[in-house]
């Protein structure tokens, strides 16, 4: 586990490359406390950070082949580096090192490019080949480790985080309005676009190869899902033989090893199939919330852990230390990310570390995975009503039902906005009737679309910039059908789950210097489900179930018997704590200054709640996205302050 970075120069590595090299380095120290290292030659420079998790002395990069003339610098865990070095030892390769990432140079001298498809984890490296004078820039296939790209002609820089592009001088600090207006609509900007002008995001399972004479530079994808054959099997067996052979892999570690817990099936999984190896060395830790709040699942998280035998390591979080870290939090981050759980995995991995545990385990996943959300599910029932009426099958009195109120507050005033169901549905008929056939209707449970598309024109001034991406473009693809459950799967997979909450994980372990492992994304997984799913789709089924029933006999009943919450932190009053303390910034702050906000937008939409004691959605996110602005200026002024001759 580390932090990347690199530069490729067509015309030649100058001094003003090395020495970014270097300042890099620096910039992404906190990814890699443990030391760094270099190689350079001809064109190429590539470095690391190194969090040392496996082979401790030994596994220092770069990594080289035999004879030295394929360097390597990777960031995160080749999972299944026993099984591969055992069959690439037979076939004559001498490693150096017992490095699982040693494995890939190996694996690239057998397969090229395609070692890619021999690596299971999660990963993102850079491998110059200096026999060919090439390049190659890989990603793991659901974009568990992160990689940043700036330039694209005769010289181009990459980086495992934005914030070290920005921190090292590498790129100025511009926002871009068509990020912008994505974020306004998603609450994070989607791969492959980043926050700030002439950087992007290398994409989730893609690879890019980089000649260097002649020139040329190629991007390809090398994974899907939905390619993934189809399995005709007893879901339930199935799921359960593949939950045991991750099982045996997600605990492979020099270093203590322990588990996010919360009150759900999830991260109560995770955490027995890690207590079968590591017994009484596994450390359960948990978040709880001053002033009892109903979304404190500490007391749960407690009852399974005496229940599984599981030492458990409460930390409680008050508002007033939310308020103090917010800008932090929001920098750390590294993409502008509105959600505000971003606090509590903070707080959960600076527990760890501070209690000596550098790899914490984390049961995220699973929802996107396993239909845990209603709107996935909604979003499923709308596609297949919007085909049925399209073939003159469904109307009107199809789309409108009564629904039961819900129990949550925020629950209620959804259900009393929508008119108990029917203004929902009256909405969603009227847009199905016009809408693109090989569209996905994008989901937007919290309103906040529909807040984007009233408000984002009058409170941008960069809107005519702004508007030439369309925030629903993602959606668009006549791939997508007629299996909209297997195409629903990908894109919360490659949207909401990746941006939001992998690179959440990612980014604030990496702050406090914690591996975060993520056993439901692990790629098998993926494929086995959607195998499955291909011949008995599930997406009707209660939530979850499939997982629910490979579970069981693992997990304690009564954990099944809980009602889902989420990692949901008490965020109405965290909002308005937040408020008090930051919300004058839009006023005069820096995305005014710069033209991205009109100044009188915080007046047009100044209200904290929306009539039913919610916050706006859009204008929250706006605060948070000023709180990353002025942190990431911060960082800009900085590097120019300590650039070469200036």
């Amino acid at each position: 586990m580390c932090g990347i970075f690199g530069i490729i120069n067509r015309n030649g590595l100058a001094d003003r490359d090395r020495d970014l090299v270097r300042r890099l380095a620096a910039a992404l120290v906190h990814r890699g406390p443990d030391g760094e290292g270099f190689a350079e030659s001809g064109s190429v420079a590539i470095g690391m950070r190194r969090l040392a998790i496996i082979d401790l002395t030994g596994g220092w990069q770069p990594l080289w082949n035999e004879t030295e003339d394929i360097a390597l610098v990777a960031n995160g865990e080749v999972y299944n580096f026993i099984e591969l070095r055992r069959d690439l030892e037979a076939r004559g390769h001498r490693f150096r090192t017992g490095s699982d990432c040693e494995t890939i140079i190996h694996l690239y001298e057998e397969y090229g490019a395609d070692c890619v498809h021999h690596l299971r984890g999660m990963f993102a490296f850079a491998l110059h080949d200096r026999r060919t004078g090439k390049v190659l820039i890989a990603r793991d296939r659901v974009g568990e480790k992160p990689l940043y790209i700036a330039g694209d002609g005769d010289r181009i820089v990459f980086a495992s985080e934005l914030r070290g592009l920005v921190g090292a001088g590498a790129v100025p600090f511009e926002i871009d309005p068509a990020a912008v207006n994505l974020y306004l609509h998603y609450g994070f900007v989607p791969e492959p676009w980043a926050a700030i002008k002439g950087v992007r995001k290398l994409g989730a399972g893609h690879l890019m190869e980089i000649t260097l004479e002649p020139w040329s530079v190629r991007e390809r994808r090398w994974w899907a899902m939905e390619d993934a054959p189809p399995i005709d099997a007893d879901p339930a067996t199935t799921v359960r033989e593949m939950l045991d052979e991750i099982a045996d892999l997600i605990v492979r570690s020099d270093v203590p090893v322990g588990v996010a817990l919360s009150g759900g099936v999830d991260s109560s999984l995770i955490a027995m199939l890690a207590k079968r190896t590591l017994g009484d060395r596994l450390t359960a830790f948990t978040i709880g919330y001053e002033g009892g709040a109903w979304q404190d699942e500490s007391s749960m998280a407690k009852e399974f852990a005496d229940a599984a035998g599981i030492n458990l390591q409460i930390t409680r979080m008050d508002p007033e230390e939310v308020v103090r870290g917010f800008a932090d939090i929001c920098l750390w981050r590294d993409d502008p990310t509105a959600d505000l759980s971003g606090s509590s995995y903070y707080a959960v991995m600076h527990a760890a570390r501070q209690a000596g545990v550098p790899v914490m385990l984390m049961g995220h996943g699973g929802d996107e995975l396993f239909w845990g959300y209603k709107w996935m599910r909604d979003t499923a029932r709308r596609c297949e009503l919007r085909t049925a009426m399209q073939g003159g099958k469904a109307g009107l009195r199809d789309y409108i039902s009564l629904e039961r109120p819900p129990v949550s507050w925020t629950g209620m005033t959804n259900w009393i906005r929508d008119g108990a169901g029917i203004l929902r549905g009256w909405r969603e008929w009227s847009h199905d009737r016009q809408a693109d056939p090989d569209q996905i209707p994008p989901w937007d449970p919290h309103g906040l679309w529909r807040e984007a598309d009233a408000f984002g024109p009058a409170m941008l001034a960069c809107w005519e910039e702004a508007s030439k991406v369309d925030p629903s473009s993602i959606f668009r693809s006549a791939a997508f059908w007629p299996r909209s459950d297997i195409a629903i799967t990908k894109l919360v997979s490659e949207t909401y789950n990746c941006v939001n909450g992998i690179a959440q994980g990612d980014r604030l372990s990496m702050a406090t210097s914690v591996e975060c492992r993520l056993p439901l994304v692990d790629y098998r997984l993926i494929e086995t489900v959607i195998g499955l799913r291909k011949v008995r789709p599930d997406h009707r089924l209660p939530p979850k179930q499939w997982l629910r029933d490979a579970a069981r006999g693992d997990v304690p009943d009564f954990v099944f018997r809980r009602s889902k919450r989420g990692f949901s932190p008490p965020w109405r009053l965290w909002y308005r704590r937040l408020f008090e303390r930051y919300g004058e910034d839009l006023r005069s702050g820096y995305l005014v200054q710069s033209g991205i906000l009109r100044p009188e937008a915080y007046q047009d939409v100044h209200s904290v709640g929306d009539g039913y004691g919610r916050p706006r959605p859009l204008l929250a996110h706006m605060f948070v996205l000023e709180a990353w602005a002025q942190s990431m200026q911060s960082l800009a002024d900085q590097a120019r302050s300590r650039a070469p001759g200036e």
